[in-house]
């Protein structure tokens, strides 16, 4: 099986505020929060997080991305730490077990 990866952007914060002074900031409590999440949940080489700089959506809070070879790549918008992390695990299960990564 091909390994599938998830993308979070490193420079999001949440759409209805700046970017705070200090840490923690929203990306970073997100990433940790997807990381135990995913390695309570799938085998170490089933899905791979990692950080990147931009997805290029700076203006729609934390922003991760979802792809794998010979599947279509999918890109969420205005998520939390708090709300988006169980529903992006349920997809990231459907999305791993699909065979052409069309997920309904």
């Amino acid at each position: 099986m091909a390994k599938h990866t998830l993308f979070v952007c490193k420079s999001c914060h949440r759409a209805s505020q700046e970017r705070p002074e200090n840490p923690p900031f929203d990306d970073d409590i997100f990433l940790d929060k997807l990381n135990a999440l995913c390695s309570e949940q799938f085998l170490d080489d089933e899905i791979e997080i990692r950080s990147i700089g931009c997805l290029w959506a700076c203006d729609r809070g934390c922003v991760v991305s979802v792809g794998s070879v010979d599947k279509p790549t999918y890109l969420f918008v205005n998520l939390t730490p708090e709300e988006s992390s169980l529903p992006l695990m349920e997809f990231l299960q459907l999305y791993l077990h699909s065979k052409k990564g069309n997920i309904p």
